[in-house]
């Protein structure tokens, strides 16, 4: 492969270099006179230029670039301008479109959006629809309400959207946007290798609430790709953007962590952070890591708030800028990453620590999930569930290792002895627990852990029928621990809030008929938009039926979701710009119930990173008359944690227990 990349440079090379003598005296490529090779390599040179490269009279240079360079914008991100076009007119644009060469999907590249003459967003703002540049019949290489996907023809198909040559779709891109024909309404993108062309034999339905007003408007929105914009012959909203150099004024940096571990080599603390530069005369464009500077404030070795100043010295063209730009930001320092219940060196003795109460509404089902660490050396250094009744009188206790103790556990009956129960302990230390704690609502409780040891086996323990709880009321149980300690690590997407759309999805939590469950977890978010947040899946148990997909921000999509008469959404937040600042290090709690008549409902409650408490809500979802309901948690642009620590290790009044040894 070494090889053939130097050859192919070293033919590239020739081009250039043959090309760059057309500055000499005498106009011609070396014209008639040029020896026969020269003059058959630049025949086929010419022969080979892309078809795209049409003239077009009336080209504007509008210089811009729009979604990271390091090809990490996520699916409506980033936008172009707004590009109108009247009735009774043609819009031609010119742009590079760079794939990254790492895409494994065919739509990593761009959509054209054809919208009525509305800011995105606004009142009343309607989408013609979306035409992406890939195309795959299979697929949703274009959608909505006004776009006729029969009028699709293009020279290059995909039959999945993981097939091969996405690529082919990258360089300069001519795009058109025909109206002159009343009668018909024509879209044309090409690259000179791929064509891809929308032909509506009937004209287009005017959208806009003023009769008059027959503008549509055309954006860009790139995913998993850039796009370097740089002609146009129709002025965008907010004018053309010039070619000309241009200084920095401020950057906004992107990716920053909130917490590292101490010992962290410091390359590694930045190694993801990106900028976004605004220039003069507004022009913004993205750094990446490489053309930025890091200088380290404060001893990066000793756990506690440090500070990272970056510095930017370049202009928009990459020359050295008069006046470097800085930013800083913090970074916590810590000694670990995630909360915990219990001394990470094993040394929490009985009843030492514990987390909060958490309460159990009749009917629900609690759903948490940790890592167990054991010293290993007895069955009880691992967790311990405690139970208690409403008035917070305690009543039983119980532990991983099927055995417990109290009035409410003289009734149960435990499931789940081991056959081996030395090499159940040795699997222990790192083990990923699930537990499930049900509130029956008839004055007994269920408690269930599954346990995937460090040697990937997997164990099971059940607690049925723990009683002498009140009928109908809430239960409520905490965790402790004895010469162990357990760890909310339990990790959906990136730590870097760098999750791509539907890239991390957290286990499975079955919801059944007439039940709800519920689990709490801590949001993290890039704070970007109000999509970058946590979404809940619905599904049902075997995954074969996907039902719908709700966000954070009270908005969803799905057959549950979408023309469902019953529908009741609890609506948005006073101040969105207040609430999406607020669900970094939220605190969330999410129910879904099941019915048991063919709807769901779902409750989320936030309490923000400010103290102050978020709620949303959708019920009446529509499963299509069924009762066979599961969820799943998904982000972009940022990470979940599952925890209900909150609060843990608070010190609790030593109270005499029984246990065997």
């Amino acid at each position: 492969m070494k090889y053939l990349n130097k050859i192919a440079t070293g033919l590239f090379s020739l081009a250039l270099g043959v090309m760059a003598m057309t500055s000499c005296e005498g106009g011609d490529l070396y014209g008639v006179d040029s020896p026969d090779w020269i003059q058959n390599k630049i025949d086929s040179i010419a022969n080979n230029k892309p078809s795209n490269t049409e003239e077009i009279d009336g080209l504007m240079e509008d210089v811009y670039t729009i979604g990271a360079v390091d090809y990490s914008t996520g699916w409506w991100a980033q936008f172009s301008k707004y590009y109108v076009i009247p009735k009774d007119q043609k819009w031609y644009a010119q742009f590079n479109l760079n794939i990254n060469p790492a895409a494994t999907n065919t739509y990593k590249n761009f959509a054209l959006i054809i919208t009525n003459d509305v800011d995105r967003g606004g009142v009343g703002y309607t989408e013609y629809g979306a035409i992406r540049f890939d195309n795959q019949p299979s697929g949703n290489s274009e959608w909505g309400d006004y776009i006729d996907r029969s009028c699709v023809e293009s020279s290059l198909t995909f039959a999945t959207d993981t097939d091969p040559g996405v690529d082919k779709l990258g360089g300069l891109v001519t795009l058109s946007i025909d109206r002159t024909d009343a009668n018909q309404f024509i879209v044309k993108m090409t690259n000179g290798n791929v064509t891809k062309t929308y032909t509506q034999k009937s004209p287009l339905v005017n959208l806009n609430s003023d009769a008059a007003n027959e503008n549509i408007r055309a954006f860009l929105v790139p995913e998993g790709s850039y796009i370097g914009f740089l002609r146009t012959t129709i002025e965008p909203i907010g004018g053309c953007t010039s070619a000309e150099d241009k200084q920095p004024l401020s950057m906004t940096l992107n990716n920053t962590p909130k917490k590292v571990m101490v010992g962290t080599e410091f390359q590694e603390i930045i190694k993801n952070i990106t900028a976004t530069i605004q220039f003069e005369t507004g022009v913004a464009k993205d750094a990446s890591n490489a053309e930025l500077s890091f200088v380290p404030v404060g001893d990066f070795n000793t756990v506690g708030e440090k500070s990272i100043v970056v510095i930017f010295n370049k202009t928009y063209k990459g020359e050295n800028c008069a006046s470097p730009i800085t930013a800083t930001f913090k970074v916590q320092v810590v000694d670990k990453m995630f909360n915990s219940v219990g001394a990470t060196d094993y040394s929490t003795g009985w009843w030492g620590a514990h987390s909060a109460d958490i309460p159990v509404a009749p009917g629900e089902t609690f759903v948490s999930q940790f890592t167990n660490y054991s010293s290993g050396a007895n069955n009880w250094n691992n967790f311990c569930i405690v139970m208690s009744r409403a008035d917070m009188s305690e009543c039983a206790v119980v532990r991983a290792d099927n055995y417990g103790w109290g009035d409410g556990y003289a009734a149960c009956t435990a499931i789940g002895t081991q056959g081996d129960w030395g090499t159940w302990l040795a699997a222990m230390d790192g083990a990923k627990v699930t537990t499930y704690v049900t509130n029956n609502g008839d004055g007994t409780a269920d408690i269930k852990a599954v346990m995937v040891g460090n040697n990937g086996e997997t164990y099971t323990q059940e607690y049925n029928g723990i009683n002498t709880f009140g009928a109908n009321e809430n239960i409520f149980f905490r965790y402790t621990v004895d010469n162990c300690y357990i760890e909310f690590s339990q990790v959906v997407g990136n730590e870097d809030n760098t999750t791509g759309w539907w890239t991390a999805h957290s286990d499975l939590f079955v919801v059944k008929p007439g039940k709800k469950t519920t689990t709490t977890f801590i949001n993290h978010t890039n704070g970007a938009t109000n999509w970058n947040n946590f979404c809940v899946v619905l599904n049902n148990a075997d995954m074969s039926t996907e039902y719908g997909v709700v966000r954070a921000d009270n908005y969803g999509w799905g057959s549950a979701y979408e023309n469902n008469p019953n529908l009741v959404l609890s609506g948005g937040q006073e101040d969105w710009g207040e609430w999406l600042a607020a669900m970094d290090d939220a605190r969330v709690t999410v129910t879904v119930s099941n019915n048991g008549d063919g709807s769901a409902d779902i409750y989320a409650k936030m309490l923000g990173n400010n103290g102050k408490l978020y709620e949303q809500s959708y019920k009446g979802l529509n499963l299509g008359g069924s009762t066979d309901l599961a969820f799943r948690l998904t982000i972009e642009g940022g990470h979940i944690v599952f925890d209900n620590s909150n609060g843990a290790d608070k010190s609790f009044a030593k109270r005499k227990s029984s246990r065997r040894k």
